[in-house]
């Protein structure tokens, strides 16, 4: 019968980020900060225009 191994040590490194970290600081770089808001003043737009207080927008 083999000796058992010990794989201590095999997960990932301090240095090494994960994925979800990774993308996260590049959605909130200062680099994409612009286009960030587009898209966030977008979705607020569209949601308001389908939401019932876009009635408010319809003459009288």
């Amino acid at each position: 019968m083999p000796p058992k191994s010990n794989f201590a040590g095999k997960g990932r490194t301090i240095e090494e980020p994960s994925y979800a970290r990774g993308a996260v600081q590049t959605l909130i770089s200062p680099d994409n900060r612009s286009i960030i808001t587009a898209v966030g003043l977008f979705a607020i737009g569209v949601t308001f225009l389908q939401s019932n207080w876009a009635d408010i927008l319809l003459p009288a």
